[in-house]
């Protein structure tokens, strides 16, 4: 099973807000997640990014990828090393 960890888009109609997730590759952007790691809300001037450190830590220390967008958002935003 390779674990990914991506976004999953909420918020209503042009005010998008996501959570950063542990989920399977291989499910849709929207569907079942293993674990809610933390949020991203891109329209807000502030608290944009809130990250659960100590789970996405291990996460990634098992080996789950995150993708393009999170890689970016945790180099930018937290001191956890990818």
């Amino acid at each position: 099973m390779a674990v990914r960890i991506r976004l999953v888009r909420t918020g209503k109609h042009k005010q998008p807000s996501y959570r950063v997730v542990a989920k399977e590759a291989r499910t849709p952007r929207s569907g079942d997640y293993i674990e809610l790691l933390g949020f991203y809300n891109p329209l807000s001037e502030t608290d944009r990014v809130r990250f659960n450190k100590e789970r996405m830590e291990h996460w990634l220390s098992v080996g789950a990828q995150p993708t393009d967008v999170v890689k970016r958002l945790l180099k930018s935003h937290s001191d956890i090393k990818v």
